[in-house]
């Protein structure tokens, strides 16, 4: 059985319930046999590893295939739409998702300072990316799972199993970018911090120049690095954040249009549905009940 096969085979026995997701110490199990809808959501600092089937996330225009043995790291918190678009009975879609620790990057960079070529500094990068997960990294993220099992070693082993993985991450394809994240005065490390005040503050008034100030950096520079991370603008982040936020709320209360749009920041209900409608294809309520009936259709 190849690294591959076993863990799918860990995580798709202990994910409890089909289609929701089962929580290991902050790691997420999931499987399913139903293909998805896209659905957008904000997607934190994570590993997500697809153990079988496929999926897709999009941010922006720009889109990442990954499927069985890759996965989507994610240093920064983006608006993602996600859908998975390959799962069946024979098939099942199996996925892990873990957070990232930036103190374990941070401390690990230290560590290899000078020692290890592959850490080396690099220059902007966009703030995710898909990489194929070797048998190094995927047997180190099983042995974490497993020893949940026992209590005791858990607590003893888990944290440096916890390091190896984000070794593994840190000298693996996307070195360059995780360790951007490991270091609080990047490039990368800036957009975070302006991305969590937008994320705070999803309601206010967005003033580039104060935006800048905040984070130390002249408007320009910000506009740059923040497209170079995030593929959009401030003020698209800010936008994109806002009808996403809007789409959820909807789908849990489809008819209070006017309420969830002024809830994200727009005073004009007409401005909030015209531009609900060209992001997502239809006006608000019809889009919500549409994804209410695929999700029933999908149960």
């Amino acid at each position: 059985m190849t690294a591959l096969e076993s863990l799918r085979e860990l995580v798709a026995a202990r994910a409890a319930q089909p289609a929701t997701p089962t929580w290991v110490d902050g790691m997420s199990l999931f499987r399913t046999t139903t293909p998805t809808q896209p659905l957008g959501g904000i997607s934190r600092a994570n590993l997500a590893l697809v153990l079988g089937g496929a999926k897709r996330s999009s941010l922006g225009e720009r889109v990442y295939d990954y499927r069985a043995g890759q996965f989507l790291i994610v240093t920064v918190d983006l608006p993602l739409s996600s859908q998975i678009v390959e799962a069946s009975v024979g098939h099942p879609f199996v996925a892990l998702g873990m957070p990232l620790q930036p103190e374990l990057i941070s401390s690990l960079l230290l560590e290899a300072q000078g020692t290890d070529p592959r850490v080396r500094a690099e220059a902007e990068l966009p703030g995710l990316a898909v990489s194929d997960a070797d048998d190094e990294l995927l047997g180190a993220i099983e042995r974490l799972l497993r020893l949940a099992d026992r209590p005791l070693d858990y607590r003893v082993l888990a944290a440096g199993i916890k390091r190896e993985i984000h070794w593994r991450l840190l000298t693996g394809p996307q070195g360059a970018l995780v360790r951007q994240f490991g270091l609080p005065d990047s490039r990368l490390s800036l957009v975070g911090k302006a991305v969590a005040w937008l994320r705070a503050n999803l309601d206010a008034p967005l003033r580039a120049d104060e935006l800048a100030a905040l984070v130390g950096l002249s408007v320009s520079s910000l506009n740059r690095y923040f497209r170079a991370v995030t593929s959009m603008s401030p003020l698209q982040y800010q936008k994109t954040l806002r009808l996403q936020q809007a789409r959820l709320s909807l789908l849990a209360v489809p008819g209070d249009v006017a309420r969830v749009g002024h809830a994200v920041g727009y005073q004009s209900l007409s401005q909030f549905s015209r531009e609900y409608k060209r992001m997502f294809g239809a006006p608000p309520s019809e889009d919500a009940t549409r994804l209410q009936t695929a999700e029933l259709v999908a149960e």
